[in-house]
């Protein structure tokens, strides 16, 4: 599989249908709540980049600055949003993305969100920068999924999507994996540095002379969000939490634990996205 050509390829990422049924309800106000509008964009990672992508674009002064949701609501007006959200790809079915389930993948999507946001508070790094990479981390294992369904079949028969090994296998076999693709992503969409380069190192933050402490927390709230996935317990979670990255960030196992805004059994509503 060959990234440049992986990159090359027209593809459309999919979004929720009830965020964005929800976002043109709102943006058909004369005045739209903004708090809510930040909330609904939060949700649904394609609709974020999306956002991200035109708030950092040729046509303002600020490319490469926004990191955040409710920066980019600032900078756009009534009329844009409904154009993004009006022409938006939506995920209907359960073949949008071969492979893919969906729904799994934006639930854990907004987990690793809320969990990297936590977990940056308590290491000193941006809260939205963390809320942003983690909302986008994954969009690339998306984008290898719509281009090459066949090969990743045979892939998710060995490591499901959102198995905790999934990066590294996918570097062994093709030679990079979704974190690479979802960096190579952010980094055309003049997303600023800080997050392509979390999403670029966030499978390994501390490795080969790096030192990218986004990039560790990011790897930390997937871990987490990946363990609830596969409904690992405390003995699951022991065994697997990657100690290195906690070792540099000064994060045991029971600190990350703690750190824990999610409560997984509640029904889940929109957060403040950053």
């Amino acid at each position: 599989m060959d990234l440049n050509a992986l990159l090359a390829t027209p593809l459309a990422l999919p979004s929720q249908p009830r965020a964005v049924a929800l976002l043109m309800n709102e943006l058909a106000h004369d005045e739209p709540n903004l708090r809510r509008a930040n909330q609904l964009f939060g949700t649904d990672p394609a609709l974020a980049a999306r956002l991200l992508e035109q708030a950092n674009g040729d046509g303002f002064a600020l490319s490469g600055q926004i990191a955040g949701i409710s920066e980019a609501l600032a900078l756009l007006d009534v009329a844009q949003l409904r154009a993004l959200v009006r022409s938006a790809p939506l995920g209907t079915t359960s073949r949008s993305v071969p492979g893919m389930n969906m729904q799994q993948f934006w639930r854990y999507s907004r987990n690793t969100a809320k969990l990297a946001r936590s977990l940056a508070g308590s290491v000193q790094q941006s809260q939205v920068a963390a809320y942003t990479a983690g909302l986008l981390h994954a969009l690339g294992e998306l984008i290898i999924h719509l281009a090459h369904p066949d090969k990743v079949q045979s892939l998710n028969t060995l490591v499901s999507p959102l198995d905790v090994r999934r990066g590294k296998v996918e570097q062994r076999i093709f030679g990079f994996g979704y974190g690479t693709v979802s960096a190579a992503l952010a980094r055309r969409w003049h997303l600023p540095q800080a997050v392509v380069d979390a999403l670029h190192h966030q499978h390994a933050p501390f490795d080969n002379h790096a030192y990218e402490p986004l990039a560790g927390v990011l790897h930390l709230a997937s871990w987490r969000a990946r363990a609830r996935e596969a409904g690992w317990g405390d003995k699951e979670m022991a065994v697997t939490f990657p100690g290195e990255v906690g070792l540099v960030l000064g994060l045991d196992i029971d600190m990350v634990l703690q750190q824990d805004p999610i409560d997984w059994l509640a029904r889940p509503e929109p957060e403040d996205a950053w």
